[in-house]
């Protein structure tokens, strides 16, 4: 009886020991920020249709950071224009110092299971086109995702952190 609790009280421990691992090489595969993002359609009032463009040497961690990688372009890169009825859109915040002056908001904003993920929706069934899996070296995937980022809501939360000023505070 005692061996067979022991059993699974070590079972139980190497399934959180080998979760963690797998969450925390996600996280060191994709840490640097390496995405591409282009104008996908035209979404809903106040949202941005768009396809990110996520690298990994393994294809589900790319998938999984597609959604963190879309709203960090969204704030910090913007894209140029493309698609069916895009026009290029700037990044939100485009000054580094702002960057700078509110890291610790920008940090806990993307930690895996943030905030950012109230501003961003797949807006797809998840599934992955064969256009959209590309081996781009021998160990390194692409993978493209379409989602959903709610704009102007980001915006507004960007605005009420302090970090860029209303559209209706006049210049």
């Amino acid at each position: 009886m005692k061996s067979s609790i022991v059993l699974i009280v070590l079972l139980l421990i190497g399934v959180n020991v080998n979760a963690q691992w797998k969450k925390n090489k996600a996280n060191e595969d994709s840490k640097i920020w390496r995405y591409d993002l282009e104008c996908e359609g035209i979404g809903k009032q106040g949202s941005k249709l768009v396809k990110v463009w996520s690298y990994s040497k393994n294809p589900k961690h790319a998938i999984s950071r597609a959604m963190k990688n879309a709203v960090h372009g969204i704030i910090f890169k913007g894209y140029a224009g493309g698609g069916t009825g895009c026009t290029p859109s700037k990044a939100l915040v485009g000054s580094a110092t702002k960057v700078e002056e509110h890291a610790s908001f920008f940090d806990a904003f993307f930690l895996d299971g943030g905030e950012y993920l109230k501003y961003v929706s797949a807006a797809t069934d998840g599934n992955i086109g064969p256009g959209d899996r590309l081996k781009v070296s021998r160990r390194e995937y692409k993978i493209g995702v379409v989602v959903n980022v709610l704009h102007g809501q980001l915006r507004k939360r960007l605005e009420e952190e302090g970090i860029l000023r209303g559209l209706s505070s006049g210049f």
